[in-house]
């Protein structure tokens, strides 16, 4: 017979389907083959998915800590089942044809843990992630299978220290510049390369992985403080045995996924962007977090949440300080607050608690330290790092960080200098075949024309260390990395793969870019890009006939939408918790 817990009522929950009644006995032999008792075969069913590998620092620690939240969901009278899906670490990926795999990867980790907590009639999911697109990725799945759920954060890396100071894996991408113009020895960048990544975790500083860490709990899923500590830290144990019995209570109280995710904690968490200067990436994993529940919530609106916040958090790349620095500080609980004293929360979303951001609040002593954190009411700059654009060079947009950019910087008007991928644009930097002004235009690397939506660090991080990141800026249709610093413009939509302006630009056009207008523009005629678009040859062919790659640039939309590859939560015909 049955062991039913006075808990859960498992007649309403999915896992009924491979656990009760004579006919699921088959199932139930499989169970017992892995050692579970009768009492653990009636529970909750919980998926424990991580995005474990060995690819990179930040995703090893999330086996042990999955460990963890499994304890967590035993105590509170629920089974869980553990499983992994991939993930493309973009550090590893930088530079190369590799991280072509990076954005799509985002895509085949929802669908992934999708298909995994389908098969198997999984009630609930607490979700670990560690770099990047694992982040939105595992969210997405969340808000897409609207079950009850919990994202837990792997933890950031520990900064490295080389000279008396601290260094990131960003300095490292720098370095390489400064090697490169002779700036820096051979012995001096290996000397670096060896201190600069000290332990597991994800990159320390404001970057991607950080940034969507501090989105997971801005936006709810996440529990509150709990993406701060660097992931060495045995703390990180307890915050996921709490992870795990906080599902539980989920389950119990029927929030799911979808409770939590409302436009109003979308808002709440393209503040957190802002006011941390985060990732430019945001601008494309918001929107697509959006998309899954069915929710319109494009780039614009991300870039209007990011023009009326403050930015008061002082992390690198725009700043000087790293996560570890952000947690010891009180972490985002103490810059919501900081956030909810300027009037810009939304108090009433609920939380993986089970309580609202507005009670969650009310439990935090800590202020604002004024070194990492500062007062809202004296920020950096009155307006968020990171700024949307818009104009004749992209009509469906584009984004630009500005965090740590002194506001002569954030105007830019110069020649373009056009290069049709960003290995070309790579070996001109190598080279030094360009000039001061020039506005690098780096076409055919949107998400379906690269395809992929590369990533630009290498480019980037090498006109740095030659010294012209203020004096070049660069657009392009691809990405730039969450490290990225200067006047580096992404996501301009149209891509040229579908005939945006971008396409259609020669060298010697000027451009200008205003950070401060929200503009971004090329002085040409609208009679002249109506003449270039009718004499355009098409995309630019790719490598890509088969596989993966082919599959996702035939199937992903606009990067203003978030880049995705489905219809969303509005087209969708069922309650994956009621089938």
């Amino acid at each position: 017979m049955p062991v039913t817990s006075q808990r859960f009522d498992k007649s309403r929950l999915p896992s009924r389907h491979v656990t009760e009644g004579p006919a699921r006995a088959p199932h139930r032999s499989y169970y017992y083959a892995m050692g579970m008792t009768d009492e653990e075969i009636h529970q909750p069913l919980v998926g424990v998915a991580t995005c474990w590998n060995e690819a990179a620092p930040c995703n090893i620690a999330l086996n042990r800590q999955a460990q963890a939240v499994k304890m967590g969901v035993k105590r509170e009278s629920g089974t869980p089942r553990e499983f992994t899906t991939i993930t493309v670490t973009d550090g590893i990926a930088m530079g190369h044809e590799g991280m072509r795999s990076s954005l799509a990867s985002r895509e085949a980790i929802a669908d992934t843990v999708e298909l995994t907590m389908r098969g198997h009639c999984y009630d609930a999911i607490v979700g670990l992630a560690g770099c990047d697109k694992s982040l939105p990725g595992m969210m997405m799945a969340m808000i897409r299978l609207n079950v009850p759920s919990v994202f837990l954060y792997g933890g950031s890396i520990l900064p490295g220290r080389l000279n008396g100071k601290d260094v990131t894996v960003q300095d490292v991408f720098e370095a390489v510049g400064q090697h490169q113009a002779g700036n820096l020895s051979t012995c001096d960048l290996e000397k670096l390369e060896a201190v600069a990544c000290p332990s597991a975790g994800a990159c320390g500083g404001q970057f991607t992985a950080n940034t969507m860490a501090c989105v997971s709990e801005a936006i709810g899923l996440a529990l509150p403080n709990s993406a701060g500590a660097p992931a060495p830290y045995e703390s990180r144990d307890a915050y996921a045995e709490a992870s795990g019995a906080a599902v539980m209570n989920l389950i119990e109280k029927n929030i799911r996924a979808r409770d939590i995710v409302t436009r109003k904690s979308l808002e709440n968490a393209a503040r957190i962007v802002a006011c941390t200067g985060g990732s430019t990436n945001a601008g494309l994993h918001l929107p697509a977090m959006a998309h899954e529940a069915g929710i319109d919530f494009f780039l614009e609106d991300v870039c209007e949440i990011f023009r009326d916040t403050p930015y008061f958090v002082d992390l690198k790349p725009g700043g000087a300080y790293v996560a570890k620095d952000l947690y010891e500080a009180g972490g985002v609980p103490v810059v919501m607050k900081e956030l909810r004293k300027a009037g810009l929360i939304h108090e009433d979303c609920m939380t993986a608690t089970g309580y609202s951001i507005g009670e969650e609040l009310d439990k935090v002593s800590l202020e604002a330290d004024g070194r990492v954190v500062y007062p809202v009411e004296t920020p950096l700059s009155k307006t968020g790092g990171v700024v949307g654009l818009k104009g004749n060079l992209a009509p469906e947009g584009a984004i630009v960080k500005i965090a740590g950019m002194e506001p002569q910087h954030q105007l830019f008007t110069g020649p373009a200098r056009v290069f049709e991928c960003e290995q070309d644009a790579f070996e001109a930097v190598q080279n030094r075949t360009y000039e001061e002004g020039d506005v690098f235009v780096i076409r055919n690397e949107g998400p379906a024309g690269g395809p992929g939506m590369r990533e630009m660090l290498a480019t980037t991080a090498a006109l740095s260390g030659q010294g012209m990141g203020k004096k070049v800026a660069l657009i392009t249709d691809g990405r730039f990395s969450g490290a990225t610093r200067g006047f580096c413009v992404g996501h301009v939509g149209p891509e040229a793969a579908h005939g945006g302006p971008i396409a259609l630009l020669k060298d010697g056009d000027l451009i200008t870019l205003n950070a401060i207008e929200g503009t971004i523009s090329v002085d040409v005629s609208d009679d002249e890009m109506a003449e270039r678009k009718a004499a355009w040859a098409g995309p630019r062919p790719t490598i890509y006939g088969a596989g993966a790659l082919w599959k996702y640039a035939k199937l992903v939309g606009p990067t203003y939408l978030g880049a995705v590859t489905h219809p969303g939560g509005k087209e969708e015909g069922h309650d994956y918790m009621e089938l």
